[in-house]
């Protein structure tokens, strides 16, 4: 029996409160199940649909009142269960309550600032970036899965060995997901030209910054490929914006708290046809107080009007220090991709910038978009397959 299957194999189940919950004893821990939360994540045919899983109940059809009449755990380990006042019967996977026990484990999340898989760093990371060979992602799901692993933990990885040709950076989303589109069309050269439609589109240093961040969503994957940079200066530059609102919030509380509360407001009307316009704040947080959201991009950045009064001065003290975080050579990572690499970052999260630079050479980027939905579905997929012994390349593509 292996250490989880001792954990997960409950010592006992009680009915307390006359059916309104239940308690299960395990050998580490006890813990608590609502009645209408057992009834709404029942395991039976009536309950979900055995083929793909999703619920063919709605929560009105479970009664007011619900009440669990009687409880027994299997020998099959899992905890049987009949309900009144409508006598519903269903069971429920013994290990699966174990990982889903709500009463444990919304206290540890509470009292963290990132989900679980996060890692922030700082600018000695430059020496750990996962960088992987795009031969071997493209035909190994363990290699493939490490590499989407590094930009889900870290939010950027890098990439080697792209095929030395137009719209490459395609070929890569097609490995996880599907192309963002959006008015720069399904990829975007990123070189300097005359009458830009986008200060990107220059040889000046661009400060770190999110992208799109007046898009409503905004895409949450941005895939950089060289194809050429042999000029003077043009590094690349990122930047972990969850670090940066970590710093903010331990030195200055109260700036975190302006920044996390009030909505910035983002606008960009620079081609023909587009005027895209958003309002949300520069750190958002969840329910659970979680970061969950970096915007920060001072050449979209609108006038801020949904700033109290009293309020402003101070905001721009905590929207100083954030540049301040993002212009640090602590924080900064810096390195110059050559012809035939990549780098992706999380848009919702990591900063990306540039030095300027100036010829002779050429500086030649092609950048395109997708969204953190099917990167992280891709991840669950390669996980399921690989520790089933199924072959990954058969498993059917899950956005």
């Amino acid at each position: 029996m292996t250490n989880l299957q001792q954990s997960t194999h409950p010592v006992s189940v009680n009915i307390l409160n006359n059916g309104s919950e239940i308690k299960l004893q395990w050998p580490d821990r006890a813990s608590r199940y609502h009645a209408v939360w057992l009834r709404d994540n029942g395991q039976d045919q009536n309950t979900r649909n055995p083929a793909n899983h999703q619920k063919l109940i709605t929560i009105a059809d479970i009664p007011e009142g619900v009440f669990v009449e009687h409880a027994i755990i299997t020998d099959q380990n899992r905890l049987e269960l009949g309900f009144g006042p409508d006598q519903w019967t269903t069971s429920i996977d013994i290990e699966w309550l174990y990982a889903h026990s709500y009463e444990d484990s919304y206290q540890e999340r509470a009292n963290t600032m990132f989900a679980d898989n996060i890692t922030t760093w700082n600018s000695g990371f430059v020496k750990n970036i996962t960088r992987s060979n795009y031969d071997d992602v493209r035909t190994s799901p363990e290699a493939l899965l490490e590499w989407l692993r590094a930009v889900d933990r870290y939010g950027v990885a890098i990439l080697l060995g792209l095929p030395d040709k137009n719209a490459a950076v395609l070929d890569v989303i097609d490995l996880f997901g599907y192309i963002r589109e959006t008015n720069y069309g399904q990829y975007f050269e990123i070189r300097s030209e005359i009458n830009p439609i986008n200060l990107a589109y220059t040889s000046i240093g661009l400060q770190s910054h999110t992208d799109n961040p007046y898009r409503d969503p905004v895409p949450g994957l941005q895939l950089f490929g060289c194809l050429e940079n042999n000029t003077e200066g043009g590094e690349s530059i990122v930047v972990d914006g969850f670090r940066i609102a970590e710093t903010i919030r331990q030195e200055n509380p109260r700036w975190f708290e302006l920044l996390c509360t009030y909505n910035a407001q983002f606008e960009y009307c620079g081609s023909t046809g587009t005027h895209l316009q958003a309002s949300r704040p520069m750190i958002e947080c969840g329910p659970d107080g979680k970061i969950i959201h970096i915007r920060f991009n001072n050449r979209s950045c609108a006038a801020l009007t949904e700033i109290p009064y009293d309020h402003m001065e101070e905001y721009y003290r905590a929207y100083r220090r954030f540049g301040d975080l993002a212009n640090s050579n602590q924080l900064e990572v810096i390195f110059k991709l050559q012809p035939g690499q990549l780098f992706i970052t999380d848009n919702t999260r990591v900063l990306h910038g540039r030095t300027g630079f100036s010829g002779p050479g050429n500086r030649w980027m092609q950048g395109a978009y997708a969204d953190k939905d099917a990167l992280k579905s891709k991840i669950r997929v390669l996980e399921q397959s690989l520790n089933l012994g199924i072959d990954a390349n058969q498993v059917v593509k899950i956005y």
